[in-house]
């Protein structure tokens, strides 16, 4: 299969949707596509979690040639038969940073937690007045659904008052009402139904939420202090610790619960109109439980370790998604955009098999390197994207908000999207596509800024406060992609580091919006 790299810009979109293409066509399109076609899409963004580049199969295929040692036929499908950005980003090598990123569409640094809010009972930084992915797919006239991971903090009143609870979520907390989320969650940010865990499957909390009130997995289930001794499975207490959970919570169930519940929503949902689905997997983050199937497909032993049989279980979830849509009639007017929240994972029993999480690029979740933030970033849309592509224009995941409002029509400004840029002119041929020559990421839990400018890559050691900016490590990622630190220029390239670093501290503390088509 031939491999075609290419970029966009606005004046050959066209161009380059008939022509930048794999010599085999698509499947053909279904009966209804013609008549889907002149409807607005449905939308569906997928968020994965803890997947790098090198876990999914088409990339080690048709990108490094190689055979895999994991596949993710589901995953493949949808970038066999859409655009493959293989120049594509999380906001930061952290989750929780990079779920403020996706669903505001605003660089980390404007939230008042820019490194991450990690405890279940935090304030959101994203707040009601925030134009979020519900909001702006609401305002396009979408049924909106949010299905899994949250992590993102919300509002729990203590049992004795009305006071909204904001200490810890290690340990007991038999003060605090947890039957009910009353503030941000999913439906207060736009979603007309959600279906999420606070913190995905590495808790606490250890708890489900239907519309923002406790879902209870058993008819049994109450709500207790989980750890090592009470825990169905000891393992499934993380290394996040023990804490309040339902007392019937099973890790290895969660992915066929969460995809469930999704794949219900686009079936109840399709039959009155557009809808819009966020899908927030927890997988492949630990604890890697696997279940030892899933849709008749076996899962847990059916890779080298429990790291790659999560990545398959990721992947039956995915499947189950495009059958529903598929079984509802709407698979060819659906737009799918499918992403990391950080890179993988450096796991021994996955490395000794030869599985490289990051492909060619050096380091993992958490690091402020390649592998730490560049992961798969796919877009399907059968009925507008009629030819595979694979592009090397930059995109992250702060996009996914102006392409989710342009997908549906909705206008946004350098206000409501300061730092989103619209990818839909890439899907459809049609308006002006701007190119994204900057990008302003962040590291992990080591507090390191990132910024991208064309070519050259310089990481700055940052902390908490926020009060120090200091360079460290420069590289030219067009001679030295894998970033070796045999050619960090940081020392060599000392005017080049300190006019970088003086324009992202100008363009940072003015607020300036930086999606292209304000920035450029």
């Amino acid at each position: 299969m031939k491999k075609i790299i290419s970029h966009f810009y606005s004046v050959f979109c066209v161009l380059c949707l008939s022509a930048c293409t794999y010599t085999q066509p698509i499947t053909q399109a279904d009966p209804q596509a013609s008549t889907q076609a002149t409807q607005k899409p449905n939308i569906i963004v997928i968020l994965a979690d803890d997947l790098g580049t090198g876990d999914v199969s088409f990339y080690n295929r048709e990108i490094l040639n190689k055979k895999p040692v994991v596949n993710t036929p589901s995953i493949d499908t949808l970038a066999e038969n859409g655009i493959w950005f293989s120049n594509g980003h999380s906001a930061t090598a952290l989750c929780a940073p990079t779920r403020y990123a996706v669903m505001s569409g605003k660089n980390n640094y404007r939230s008042y937690a820019p490194w991450g809010v990690w405890n279940s009972f935090n304030k959101n930084a994203v707040t009601e007045s925030d134009h979020t992915l519900g909001t702006v797919a609401k305002l396009g006239g979408y049924a909106t659904g949010f299905v899994g991971k949250w992590h993102l903090g919300g509002d729990f009143a203590l049992k004795d008052s009305s006071a909204i609870y904001r200490g810890t979520d290690d340990g007991e907390q038999p003060q605090v009402d947890l039957t009910k989320m009353l503030g941000g969650g999913p439906n207060n940010l736009g979603f007309d139904y959600s279906f999420m865990l606070p913190t995905g499957i590495q808790g606490p909390l250890y708890l489900a939420y239907e519309n923002q009130s406790w879902y209870p997995l058993e008819a049994h289930s109450k709500i207790q202090y989980v750890n090592a001794q009470t825990a169905i499975e000891p393992k499934i207490v993380s290394d996040k610790g023990p804490g309040m959970g339902d007392s019937q919570w099973d890790t290895r169930k969660m992915g066929d619960i969460l995809s469930a519940k999704a794949a219900d929503f686009i079936k109840s949902s399709s039959k009155d109109g557009p809808f819009f689905l966020y899908y927030a997997s927890p997988m492949v983050h630990i604890p890697h439980m696997p279940p030892e199937s899933f849709d008749g497909k076996k899962i847990a032993g059916s890779t080298p370790s429990h790291h790659l049989d999560m990545v398959v279980e990721l992947d039956m979830q995915i499947n189950r998604l495009i059958t529903a849509l598929k079984e509802a009639g709407q698979y060819q007017n659906t737009l799918i955009l499918l992403t990391s929240d950080n890179g993988g994972l450096l796991k021994k029993a996955s490395i000794q098999a030869g599985h490289k999480t990051s492909g060619i690029y050096r380091g993992s979740k958490n690091l402020p390197y390649e592998g730490g933030h560049r992961t798969p970033y796919i877009a399907s849309w059968p009925s507008k994207i009629t030819s595979p592509i694979i592009s090397d224009e930059a995109v992250v995941v702060q996009d996914l908000l102006a392409t989710v409002a342009g997908a549906a029509g909705v206008k946004l400004n350098a206000t409501e999207a300061p730092d989103s840029n619209d990818l839909t002119p890439l899907f459809t041929g049609e308006g002006e596509f701007h190119s994204r020559k900057q990008m302003f990421l962040q590291g992990g839990s080591f507090t390191q800024a990132i910024y991208i400018k064309g070519d050259w890559k310089l990481i700055i050691q940052s902390n908490r406060e926020r009060t120090k900016f200091e360079p460290i490590a420069l590289f030219n990622l067009k001679t030295n992609i894998r970033e070796l630190e045999a050619q960090n220029l940081i020392k060599q390239q000392q005017a080049r580091v300190q006019a970088m670093l003086k324009e992202y501290l100008s363009i940072r503390n003015a607020g300036i919006p930086t999606a292209p088509a304000y920035l450029n």
